[in-house]
């Protein structure tokens, strides 16, 4: 991954490139954005750099030693951390025993120049329905890694995707390696849940905030590398609000999203009815999902709250549904209002986290659709 690969992000790729140039590297930098804003890839584009022997003004060479180990994700002094489910036979209990499934999936993306997500990199190691983090047991491998002589590059690189996914001892135990870290590391955490990273890490790093992709400039590479006509690019654009990953989600047939909202119109209008048994199937059905899967309907659902919220305000410029949430908009909107919005988020923010907690889902979904009843008749 190179700069120039990063879609947008011009005024942060010159931050970066400029504090290299001048010798200026924090020992800890939290890339914090969107999964679809380019987090991930502009701080893999910033480890490229920091080692490249032959770097531009504005990007790597691609050729020196350096680079040419980094296009494998096989450098010596790069070393990643990442959510993942464990497995018992064979034992696969930290990154490192699922490094060459890693480095195949990434490689992969950079070839179709996607963008990704916890769901994406799931899927490509068939355990979608698990939830991945990153268990206490990384702790240890992670003390290990720094002690490590640097072998050959100017920055030991810790590159850690997702630290809000982090078992708390093993969190615990990077934030002792960013209060003392070794000489020439850098450390690289990437996640697009900033409020869920433990504080105290928050504290001791250099922030990077990534910011949505303009949407000029998503519409522009829409067309350009994926064909879409300049309408349609527009539109997407626009939908997406400057989410590359959500954008290319928007051309593909088995997209989410499609799924969920049917979902979401049979838990809305159980609630309306107060149809008891179809909640019971809701909760049965929405139990058999994986718990990803499951957290992404919940946080989809909120995000039609808003959407509907908006919709119920008229503020058409501020409203970002397509065709088909458009239509069931139409006649729903009107029950989501300032005397139940608030309550709505809260109760499906709090599903989500129990969710991500282990409790029954199908008592979650079942208790959510019941305190529905009384928030859409609001």
């Amino acid at each position: 991954m190179f700069f120039k690969d990063v879609i947008g992000q011009e005024e942060l790729k010159r931050q970066l490139t400029d504090t290299v140039r001048k010798g200026i590297v924090p020992h800890a930098r939290l890339f914090s954005g969107e999964e679809g804003t380019g987090a991930f890839q502009l701080a893999l584009a910033y480890a490229r750099y920091l080692n490249c022997t032959d770097r531009s003004e504005d990007d790597s060479c691609g050729k020196c030693p350096s680079c040419l180990k980094y296009n494998e994700f096989a450098h010596p002094d790069l070393h990643f951390v990442f959510p993942m489910v464990s497995n018992k036979s064979p034992k696969k209990e930290i990154c490192d025993d699922y490094l060459p499934e890693w480095r195949v999936f990434l490689k992969q993306q950079l070839e179709r120049k996607s963008y990704f997500n916890i769901d994406s990199w799931l899927e490509s190691m068939g355990a979608e329905s698990k939830q991945a983090i990153i268990y206490a047991a990384e702790s240890e491998s992670i003390i290990y890694k720094m002690n490590l002589r640097i072998y050959e590059a100017a920055y030991r690189i810790l590159f850690v995707w997702a630290p809000d996914r982090m078992n708390i001892a093993c969190a615990n135990k990077l934030l002792k390696i960013i209060e003392e870290p070794p000489a020439n590391t850098s450390i690289l955490m990437i996640t697009d849940r900033p409020d869920m990273v433990l504080g105290t890490i928050v504290s001791r790093s250099q922030p990077v905030h990534v910011r949505p992709v303009p949407q000029e400039i998503l519409s522009g590479v829409l067309t350009g590398t994926w064909g879409v006509a300049e309408e349609d690019a527009r539109e997407i654009a626009h939908l997406s609000g400057g989410n590359y990953f959500k954008a290319t989600g928007f051309l593909t047939v088995d997209n989410d999203d499609t799924f969920f909202l049917e979902q979401f119109k049979t838990i809305m209008r159980n609630g309306w009815s107060k149809n008891v048994a179809g909640m019971k199937a809701f909760a049965e059905d929405m139990a058999s999902l994986g718990r990803e899967k499951q957290k992404n309907f919940l946080d989809f659902c909120q995000r039609q709250i808003r959407e509907n919220f908006m919709n119920c305000l008229r503020e058409s410029a501020l409203i970002y549904m397509n065709k088909d949430e458009a239509d069931f908009a139409k006649n729903f909107s009107p029950y989501v209002n300032e005397r139940n919005v608030i309550d709505m988020m809260d109760e499906l923010s709090l599903a989500e986290r129990h969710i991500s907690q282990n409790i029954n889902s199908k008592m979650v979904f079942f208790d959510l659709s019941m305190r529905i009843i009384v928030l859409i008749k609001r």
